[in-house]
């Protein structure tokens, strides 16, 4: 669990910040960032217990890019629901204080029909981004 950041927050008193915690939904790629599903509850326990200069505000996820919603529903946003739902029942958290954010320019509107609380959509307002350098 990386979790610096909140730790040197914590250790130099600096200002409350407002975080999610990225959980790696993808079923198929371990290529990206964040936690596995099932070291969410103890990260969220971790921080409300020990990081009082951050303020958890709920869980993100980065669905498959150009998932096929007439197979059904987006299996990422599906575990970070299940992920949600998880955290409260185990810390006895009100599941109205934990927002998802989930679904970007291309899905936003099929993550929103699942309970999205955030999504993001910067390529439909700035255009795509140009191609990382390698």
């Amino acid at each position: 669990m990386h979790l610096s950041r909140g730790l040197f927050s914590h250790q130099y008193g600096l200002k409350v910040k407002k975080k999610g915690i990225l959980i790696n939904t993808f079923l198929i790629s371990l290529a990206k960032s964040g936690l596995e599903p099932l070291e969410t509850t103890k990260a969220v326990e971790h921080i409300l217990e020990n990081c009082p200069n951050l303020d958890f505000q709920g869980l993100m996820t980065i669905g498959q890019y150009d998932y096929d919603i007439t197979k059904g529903p987006n299996p990422d946003f599906l575990c970070l629901i299940k992920c949600r739902q998880e955290v409260c029942e185990k810390l006895n958290l009100d599941i109205k204080d934990v927002e998802l954010s989930m679904g970007m320019s291309s899905d936003f509107a099929h993550a929103i029909e699942l309970g999205a609380t955030t999504v993001r959509v910067g390529s439909t307002i700035f255009g795509a981004r140009p191609p990382k350098n390698s």
